[in-house]
């Protein structure tokens, strides 16, 4: 279901730059293997079953791109994208079907999508045309690499190191990690994020931002004088070096 806090977290994270992706499918077992998937990848996701949810979502919040079948309740794929051309919408549509006729692409092709991929699919190809997709839409290569200070992540190979050392990290610790390289010097709430890493609304009572960031600084600080992780008491935590 697409509720109104999906709608603020969408406009939030599209702010903040992150890389947000709507998933348009009623097979609730495709979508939910898509969005873990592209989420392991380091992208937030939304969900919408139906066609008009879709719409819906799309019109009243911001995306990157789509993931869309074709065969949809209440409004179905096609006219789902022509609604949105129509309206000058022309956020990158990703097709999926399972309907496989070269005709059938062709003409989810005229109708305004930007690819289109049949099931059954691999990941591994799904994610790699959703790539390309951004690329093409931001016309420059994705960056693969952050850097700050002495401080680098390899966004293919996971790698984190600091004046050369290798830096072990968990999925949420890495998570964290891109989120400060992606906003050096910036100051980052624990409502940020809980939004960005867990992608859910801040709880007051919970103290589990703390904690990462503990064990994240714990990890990237030890045998450095300078550190990279700073603390700003009651408004959160600023990643730099001095």
């Amino acid at each position: 279901m697409i509720t109104n806090g999906v709608y603020e977290r969408a406009e939030k994270c599209y702010k903040n730059n992150s890389m947000r992706i709507l998933i348009v499918e009623d097979d609730l077992k495709i979508s939910s293997y898509i969005r873990k998937g592209l989420e392991q990848s380091g992208y937030t996701v939304d969900e919408a079953p139906d066609g008009e949810e879709g719409l819906a979502a799309v019109t009243t919040s911001s995306y990157d791109l789509l993931v869309v079948d074709l065969m949809l309740p209440k409004l179905d794929g096609l006219s789902l994208i022509e609604t949105l051309r129509s309206k000058a919408n022309r956020t990158p549509v990703l097709i999926l079907s399972a309907k496989q006729s070269v005709d059938d692409r062709v003409k989810g092709l005229q109708k305004g999508g930007d690819d289109y991929l049949t099931k059954p699919f691999s990941f591994a190809e799904l994610l790699a045309r959703i790539q390309a997709l951004l690329r093409r839409a931001n016309q420059k290569p994705e960056s693969t690499s952050l850097a700050v200070g002495t401080l680098t992540m390899d966004l293919l190979s996971r790698q984190v190191s600091r004046e050369g050392k290798p830096i072990e990290l968990h999925q949420k610790e890495f998570a964290l990690l891109e989120y400060f390289l992606r906003n050096p010097g910036r100051v980052l709430t624990k409502t940020l994020i809980l939004d960005h890493v867990w992608n859910y609304q801040f709880d007051p009572q919970t103290n589990v931002v703390d904690v990462l960031v503990c064990r994240l600084r714990n990890k990237l600080d030890k045998g450095f004088k300078e550190k990279c992780i700073h603390t700003l008491r009651g408004v959160g935590y600023v990643f730099k070096e001095n």
